[in-house]
């Protein structure tokens, strides 16, 4: 496959309705059931803790796909934030967590080494799509997607990231606060140093980092930055968001909210923050943004995916399955047996 092509495969860009259950907070007390857009898990149960989701759709044809994974003792959490249409961050969506569970029970256990194979797995299988089917769907090679994972097990955290989405860790700190800390790097062409290891790379492609209405943003390679961190009885919970929503709220706003506010519907309070502050920039309300149909919508706000992780430190390392093994999958209707139940059999 030519070089370019790959570049168009791992582009990298911020470029099934469902009703939303609707919640109330202190700061912002609208209403968002008539919101077709948005669409949200209030609370659920994993074998650590909780879990809330919400994800509200920008574009034409949403872009993010995402999931939740409960499992005996672990969870594993995806965000796949696509662009130039669904078909590469559906195709992670779709395969990289089978690829993890094979890999990993292969070996009895999940590693860095199995989650970097699940990454290189799932590519190889997309780029084949691509060659098979870009005859009939040429714009497909113009599809691409950052990818975001996180899994905890026996009180680690395990995160590979691939792109701009982003995991951020709420802690308590010695004077009782709640603190943010960013667990990944933002992987985009808007960083210097990313810029010239692109031009390293592409030594042959002048336009690898293109002047377009601000930087756009490729992604470099496949290889995802891989992160491991034993848990303390500090850390209460990961956020894992897309682009979307730290475009408008700042990693230390996020935990604070989170922090704040009881658990359920506290993703979907995340989303509507980050919507409340990207009508204001447009000198908007938030009630009239809402009513803002898809595709016009991206003008305002990106497709927003947010998954926040609880975790209940007494319950870390229990390896007794205290949940259903369920996979959750974002804005669709689509829950079902985890693929985590081979991995423990």
């Amino acid at each position: 496959m030519s070089s370019s092509l790959v570049k168009m495969v791992l582009f990298c860009l911020r470029p099934v309705r469902r009703y939303a259950l609707m919640i109330k907070d202190d700061e912002d007390d609208s209403d968002d059931h008539d919101d077709s857009l948005l669409w949200s898990r209030e609370l659920e149960r994993h074998s650590l803790g909780d879990f809330s989701m919400a994800v509200v759709q920008a574009n034409e044809v949403i872009e993010d796909h995402s999931e939740v994974e409960t499992g005996k003792g672990a969870v594993f959490v995806g965000v796949y934030d696509g662009h130039g249409g669904p078909e590469a961050s559906r195709y992670i969506s779709d395969h990289l967590f089978a690829h993890l569970i094979r890999n990993s029970r292969e070996r009895g256990v999940i590693t860095e080494e199995t989650l970097r194979g699940a990454f290189s797995a799932t590519e190889r299988g997309f780029l084949t799509l691509v060659r098979r089917t870009r005859g009939l769907k040429p714009l497909i090679a113009a599809a691409g997607s950052c990818c975001l994972v996180g899994v905890i097990r026996k009180g680690t955290l395990l995160i590979a990231n691939l792109g701009d989405s982003r995991a951020v860790l709420g802690s308590m700190n010695r004077s009782n606060k709640i603190v943010a800390e960013q667990l990944t790097s933002d992987h985009n062409a808007a960083q210097e140093e990313v810029r010239q290891e692109l031009r390293s790379l592409h030594p042959d492609d002048p336009r690898i980092v293109v002047h377009k209405q601000g930087l756009q943003r490729p992604v470099l390679s496949a290889e995802p930055c891989v992160y491991t961190r034993v848990l303390q009885t500090s850390d209460k919970f990961v956020i894992f968001a897309s682009d979307g929503l730290w475009e408008h709220v700042s990693n230390q706003q996020a935990v604070e909210i989170v922090h704040k506010h009881p658990r359920p519907g506290i993703a979907r309070m995340l989303v509507r923050r980050a919507m409340n502050i990207a009508a204001k920039k447009k000198g908007m309300m938030y009630d009239d943004l809402k009513k803002v149909e898809r595709g016009v919508r991206r003008f305002f706000h990106d497709d927003i995916t947010v998954a926040v992780i609880f975790i209940d430190n007494e319950l870390l390392m229990v390896e007794k399955a205290t949940v259903p093994e369920l996979s959750i999958k974002g804005f669709s209707h689509t829950v079902g047996p985890s693929k985590f139940s081979l991995f423990f059999s």
